[in-house]
């Protein structure tokens, strides 16, 4: 009952023996609560370290518990008096915090530009984004190019969705149609979808971004190694053409679990990229890299194309499909 006041059980108990029978000594009270002779006495030391026991004036060599109304004021100042000290060791924490922050500030490097900021190495990024997630107050919009995610990759995210979401903040993300082809992936966003997230996906991405309140945006300076560096955009004029890029992109997205869309043509979105890249003579890596796909599926679905449209090479697809008007339609 009184462990907040710092008093174990067993010097609990004891006190409150000595309160009742104030005649006993160490080994009738250990009889009496079934403790040994010396749980008996570590409990007297905790009593008379907190100042429970004083010497008695009338039994010589003996101890006796000070009245409950005096004892219970003492374990109160003295939990007081531990506050205020913890007080005081917050507040120099977090003057050391302030003044640790400051000096960060005048050793990072000064961004080029105004309202570009650079981050290099993964450890800089994770932790703008930690500070940025943490300070989110309306909405996060997301482009994730990269596929179907990891298992472990897909725990981790998981505690800060759940924030995020109970925090009402609204999440939209846009995935790779290629997620569709992977089982803990899906699970992931149906999962995201019950808790109030919104996922849809197309054929291939621009870049990876991350859209924070509209105010605030973070790309990656090299698509093919997004962990090397990234900066944080804050410039009006580049935010607005940023979330204008993620609303046109996410209008033209369809929800994971709609049915794949064909056009006129019977070519899926995914189809129509891939023609589109075979055009600009993009590899099967390169293909594989933009739709989130292995270079094995990229081949089968380039020679898939190839063998509708009876061309004999890549190349010539591209220039048949353009020829038959399946290029932007």
């Amino acid at each position: 009952m009184l462990t907040a006041l710092g008093l174990d059980n067993a010097s609990e108990a004891v006190y409150r023996a000595m309160l009742a029978h104030p005649q006993e000594g160490v080994a009738a009270l250990g009889a009496r609560l079934a403790l040994t002779d010396q749980q008996v006495r570590q409990a007297l030391d905790t009593l008379s370290a907190l100042a429970l026991l004083r010497p008695s004036a009338e039994r010589e060599a003996e101890l006796r518990a000070v009245s409950p109304e005096i004892g219970m004021e003492i374990l109160m100042a003295r939990q007081q008096a531990e506050l205020i000290a913890q007080q005081l060791r917050i507040e120099a924490s977090r003057a050391a915090a302030a003044q640790l922050i400051a000096d960060y500030a005048d050793l990072r490097p000064a961004a080029d530009h105004p309202g570009v900021e650079q981050l290099v190495g993964l450890d800089r990024i994770r932790d703008r984004l930690t500070t940025l997630t943490r300070e989110v107050r309306e909405e996060v919009m997301t482009f994730a190019p990269d596929g179907g995610q990891k298992p472990e990759n897909i725990e981790s995210a998981k505690p800060l969705d759940l924030d995020l979401l109970g925090r009402g903040i609204r999440m939209r993300t846009v995935y790779l149609d290629s997620v569709r082809n992977s089982p803990h992936t899906v699970d992931y966003v149906n999962w995201l979808s019950e808790h109030g997230g919104q996922v849809r996906t197309v054929p291939a991405l621009p870049t990876r971004m991350i859209v924070v309140d509209r105010t605030t945006a973070i790309i990656p300076v090299h698509s093919d190694d997004t962990a090397a560096g990234a900066v944080v955009l804050t410039g009006h004029g580049t935010l607005t053409a940023l979330c204008a890029l993620f609303e046109t992109i996410w209008a033209g997205a369809h929800p994971l679990g709609a049915a794949a869309q064909l056009d006129e043509h019977g070519l899926t979105a995914q189809e129509q990229t891939t023609l589109s890249l075979l055009a600009d003579g993009h590899t099967d890596d390169a293909i594989a890299k933009r739709l989130g796909v292995s270079p094995r599926t990229a081949r089968r679905i380039a020679t898939d194309l190839m063998e509708r449209l009876n061309a004999r090479s890549r190349f010539q697809a591209g220039a048949l499909a353009a020829k038959a008007g399946w290029l932007g339609s």
